[in-house]
Parts: C-alpha cells; structure tokens; sequence
C-alpha cells in the first residue's frame, strides 16, 4: 500500500526546517547507496552534525505523533533517517531499497516501509517526482510540503530528475512491529472502523468488540 499523509508538518514547521536545512554540509548521496544503486543515484545528502540531528529528531516526534502514519506503519524504531537535496538534473534511478540497513556499530535492522517527507513546495521546482513502479502503471508523488509519502520498501521507485529549482525532502526508513503487509493493512481498517464505531455511538458493545479483535490481532502477529 502507498499512502499520501497529509500534514504531518504545519506550514510554520516545514518553514523553520527548511531554514535550518539551509545551514547544513552536504555530500554526494552516494555515500549512502547500496552496492546496486550507486550507479543510478545523483542526489545530495546532508552529513552527520548535532543541526542535522535536531531536524531529524523532529520530523520523527511529528510521524510518532500523526494517528494515520502510526495506524500504517505500526512503526518499532525508525532504522534510519536523511536529508535528502536534488538541484537541476538530479535524479535517483531505479532502485529498491535495502532490506537491513545499519553498521557493526548500531546493529542491522529489517526495513519494512519507506517514506519521503517533502519540504519543498511543487511549484518551487519542475520535475522530482516520487515515482512508483508497479505491474500496471506508474504513479508520481509530488506532494505539498508537510505532507509524506508512505510506501513498501520493497517497492521498485526513483526520483525523477528535478528540471528546476530545488527539492529537499526528509527521507526515512521504518521496522514495523508487524512484518507482514496484508496484516498491517487489515490492522489500520480495524483502526478505522473502531474509530467510526465510536464517534457514531460511543463504547458501545460493538465497538469494544472491534477493540477487542484489533487489539488482539496484533497481540497475535506484532513481532518480539
């Protein structure tokens, strides 16, 4: 499942980080590249700086804090987070990102979801679209700022390259407490319904049935 999730940054917020990105060192992102992907990937990356660590700190606090991004992505830890920049005629090929991410230091972890938390408005560049490949169509996201792509990682994707102006973006890789998809899928319907249940009539029988199930299915398939 790709997900849009809308306003996870208000407007003053992806201002202020947008600002505070502005101060940050770059380099070549394909530092980061997995053996496969290096040869296709043309972007920049912000490096390791306690500014760096304070932007990402509070993109993760706002995701943890968003009911949609916690009821997709049942997140566990966040394996990994950057700051990623694209000028005029950057771009990132085809790829699909890493299985395990992490070093002998931090420890390996699965990843299960991607996402691409934008910073810059689309009227601000041309082109750097978050494609999605799939077996019958392709699908662009270029998103407004404050919003988040969420998607499989496993999912073949590239950026498309940016024509005009430039495109920052806060890029980030989730272990989910449930490995599976399909699971995590029928967990966030149950999530709605619960929700829906309650605001029509309360704690009502059926709603604590639905609790009850929700609740219980991730007993059942939550890893750990």
């Amino acid at each position: 499942m790709v997900a849009v999730i809308g306003d996870i940054l208000s407007a003053t917020e992806v201002g202020a980080l947008a600002e505070a990105c502005g101060d940050l060192t770059f380099q070549d992102g394909r530092a980061t590249a997995g053996r496969f992907a290096r040869d296709v990937k043309d972007n920049q990356q912000a490096t390791s700086s306690p500014q760096l660590q304070a932007i990402l700190d509070k993109a993760a606090n706002a995701l943890g804090a968003n009911e949609l991004f916690q009821s997709l992505a049942r997140p566990r830890r966040f394996v990994r987070l950057m700051v990623s920049r694209y000028d005029p005629g950057m771009s990132y090929g085809r790829h699909v990102d890493d299985a395990i991410m992490g070093n002998a230091t931090t420890g390996g972890a699965r990843t299960d979801l991607s996402f691409t938390l934008f910073l810059t408005p689309p009227g601000d560049y041309d082109g750097g679209g978050l494609v999605m490949e799939d077996h019958a169509e392709e699908r662009v996201f270029r998103p407004a700022p404050g919003d988040a792509v969420l998607y499989p990682t496993s999912a073949l994707h590239r950026v498309a390259p940016v024509t005009r102006g430039e495109r920052l973006a806060i890029v980030g890789w989730v272990q989910s407490w449930v490995r599976d998809p399909a699971q995590r899928e029928v967990l966030h319907d149950l999530d709605v319904a619960a929700r829906e249940a309650f605001e029509m009539g309360g704690k009502t029988a059926a709603f604590d049935r639905l609790h009850k199930a929700r609740t219980n299915l991730l007993r059942m398939w939550a890893d750990g």
